[in-house]
């Protein structure tokens, strides 16, 4: 069925939502996944993909090592737009907007739902810096493992980011090529204001 904004819901985010359980309910292995590109402060820009851990009226929630590529580009430059993209329904979403740090409340309530794996992992790394190999890598994680036999503490450098958006835009594919397109801004008293655009 050709979507258009009857046919959404009229606030974009929980329509985000609802593709992303409908993605779940079709088989994709990691439908909260999407492509986030950031950009350094010569406009530079950089993609990547993390995973979805939190959506509401605020807006999406991520969590990742501050001292990545992607952690210095939103300090210098507070701006982001995320892609999801859903192979077995032909659809994507777009998601533009600033991006924020999270209290560090909410990190460490998330941090704290983590398997003990993925704490001494992100405890470890310092993401994206040169290591001269993997056993450099496994020799920390098994010194962090001998320090912390109970619970793992939340790294410094670790932590939750919010994209605020200012632009959804929802996309489905038609064999025609005549695809739907259906973008909602937000206006200036935070309401959402949809609009269709050409493929």
């Amino acid at each position: 069925m050709p979507i258009d904004a009857s046919t959404l819901d009229p606030d974009p985010l929980r329509q985000l939502g609802a593709w992303v359980d409908d993605a779940g309910r079709a088989g994709a292995v990691l439908p909260n996944a999407f492509a986030l590109a950031t950009a350094d402060d010569t406009g530079a820009p950089s993609v990547r993909f993390v995973l979805l851990r939190g959506l509401d009226a605020e807006g999406l929630r991520y969590f990742t090592y501050r001292g990545s590529r992607k952690g210095r580009d939103v300090a210098i430059n507070p701006w982001a737009s995320a892609a999801f993209w859903w192979p077995a329904l032909d659809r994507q979403a777009r998601v533009s907007g600033s991006i924020r740090l999270l209290p560090d409340e909410d990190s460490l309530a998330y941090w704290r739902t983590r398997p003990r794996g993925s704490q001494l992992s992100a405890s470890a790394s310092a993401q994206g810096q040169e290591i001269g190999s993997r056993h450099e890598l496994e020799v920390r994680v098994a010194e962090l493992a001998a320090r912390h036999p109970g619970v793992v503490p939340l790294p410094p450098m670790w932590g939750g980011y919010l994209i605020v958006p200012r632009i959804v835009e929802f996309w489905e594919s038609r064999s025609d090529r005549l695809h739907d397109r259906i973008e909602y801004r937000r206006g200036g008293d935070g309401t959402w204001l949809p609009r269709r655009l050409q493929p």
